[in-house]
């Protein structure tokens, strides 16, 4: 099984209430200081990981600087690793790939950070991954007894190995070969001398967007537009590139100076796109997969509201995720919208040691009641999502101290009872409070007067289909459902029995 590892405690990530981030990649080819875009690009997904950060460009021979690939690595935000710019000037070349790292697998040290680089026979190479490979164990021992020299403990390595020991004589063709041994959700942006190459696995399940830049100050003069693979097309809007188009599910996209190509692989299939991207991930400025995610995300909230309606004198989102959502609540409901809980956005990181007093104090560091707007009022509190419960709790507690006469509590998505092994960290399934407790049980739990989690078909119905399909389901919604779209390669039997006999695969 791809286990997760057990991460330091760190006040912005407090909130047991939230599955915690995925990653991001970026790439772009045929672009003025390549480097640089690509961490403003990274700067514009930060929200998809926070641990740690890393570029790879590359400068061929026709352009100013040393020629070659050149790598910058770091722990921490963008903004710190990149905030240097001699660190931006030694990143010099016209393409170039990085990745922000939030780890589902492999400790949280700097060998793990991505991008992965390795010389071939045929030259340099660098991977960034968003995902996770469910068959990765499997695959590393048998790639060590044939005597592969592992240099991380990332399932993304894999990649590089299976790359390395094919027999196929092309990058492009070695690459198909390793994708098709791999199983998994992955979306990827490969580096090379000769061409930048998107990678999105058969069922779509992780993002990856197509964007261009036509204006001189972004593309190299004379040469074509520059290309830009992105996560989310808010990285698209930082670099001045327009939206193209979604990379489609199983599709390779290569880049080079021909121009851009698609291969594909696989036999088509039917995408299972992450619906919890719309929930809670992405950034409410970006558009996946032709929705808009803060369109999608108000319209959660409508639907939350003619699903389970209350009487309350006032819509309080729990910030910042909530704020979609209790927005389309409050129109599709008619009760008014106040911001009676305020975000403090620049809590430190590590600068209190992680005593138990801190821990119980986390909430109150992040979050602060707006007394004016709740004192005396019947409050419905909106949020995207419950895990543990316990800043649920807190947060409850906050509001009643602030004077609400009764607080009930709504979620824009259904209840979280499995674990998610795509790439996103979320707990194993004994410690999800929806997987061991009812919803009056959670309610009681979490001291709310009443709680209710959107429908299965309602979110369903908010992402413009008529209800969830049970044969063939839009997205992957295994985290609600325990119906893995993707086989579970890695789960040996003792871990398959702990996950009951609620997970299955389809």
């Amino acid at each position: 099984m791809v286990a997760f590892p057990q991460h330091p405690y760190r006040l912005d990530e407090q909130d047991d209430d939230k599955p915690h981030e995925e990653c991001g990649v970026f790439g772009i080819w045929n672009a003025h200081d390549a480097g640089a875009m690509t961490a403003l690009g990274l700067h514009a997904l930060q929200h998809r990981g926070q641990e740690a950060t890393g570029i790879v460009s590359y400068n061929d021979e026709s352009r100013p600087g040393i020629t070659g690939f050149h790598t910058h690595k770091g722990m921490g935000l963008v903004g710190d690793v990149f905030g240097d710019a001699r660190i931006i000037a030694g990143l010099p070349g016209h393409s170039a790939v990085g990745h922000n790292r939030y780890a589902t697998t492999g400790a949280t040290i700097l060998r793990n950070v991505q991008p992965l680089f390795a010389e071939f026979e045929f030259g340099g190479l660098a991977v960034a991954h968003n995902g996770n490979l469910t068959n990765a164990l499997s695959l590393r021992r048998a790639l060590v007894r044939r005597g592969c020299i592992f240099q991380s403990t990332t399932d993304s390595e894999v990649f590089i190995h299976l790359i390395a020991i094919s027999l196929y004589s092309t990058v492009n063709d070695r690459l198909i070969d390793a994708l098709k041994q791999v199983v998994g959700a992955y979306s990827l942006t490969v580096l090379t001398q000769q061409a930048l190459i998107g990678v999105r696995d058969p069922l779509g399940v992780r993002p990856l967007i197509l964007g261009r830049i036509v204006s001189e100050t972004g593309a190299d003069k004379g040469a074509g537009p520059a290309w830009v693979l992105a996560s989310e097309s808010c990285a698209l809007d930082i670099v001045g590139a327009e939206f193209v188009r979604d990379v489609e599910p199983g599709e390779i996209v290569v880049i080079d100076h021909g121009g851009v190509r698609s291969i594909k692989p696989f036999a088509p299939k039917r995408g299972r796109f992450c619906v919890f991207e719309y929930i809670y991930f992405a950034r409410p400025d970006s558009v996946l997969d032709g929705h808009a995610v803060y369109d999608a995300r108000k319209r959660i909230g409508a639907e939350l509201a003619r699903e389970s309606a209350v009487a309350a004198d006032v819509i309080v989102p729990v910030p910042d995720s909530g704020v979609p959502s209790a927005m389309g609540y409050s129109v599709e409901s008619g009760i008014p919208f106040e911001l009676g809980i305020i975000r403090n956005h620049y809590v430190g990181r590590t600068f209190i040691e992680p005593t138990d007093q801190i821990r119980n104090l986390g909430v109150k560091l992040k979050h602060s009641a707006n007394r004016a707007t709740i004192a005396g009022r019947r409050v419905i509190l909106v949020d995207d999502s419950i895990v543990r419960g316990t800043t649920s709790r807190k947060i409850v507690e906050m509001v009643r101290a602030a004077g609400a006469t009764e607080v009930h509590m709504r979620i824009s998505s259904p209840p979280t009872t499995h674990s998610c092994f795509y790439g996103i960290d979320t707990p194993e399934r004994g410690k999800l409070l929806a997987a061991t407790h009812d919803v009056a049980e959670m309610a009681q739990l979490i001291g709310a007067d009443s709680l209710a989690f959107i429908s299965l078909d309602g979110l369903y119905r908010a992402l413009g289909q008529p209800g969830r399909d049970p044969e063939q389901p839009h997205y992957c919604d295994a985290c609600f459902t325990g119906l893995y779209p993707i086989s579970l390669a890695d789960l040996d039997e003792n871990s398959q029995a702990r996950q009951t006999e609620l997970v299955t695969t389809r």
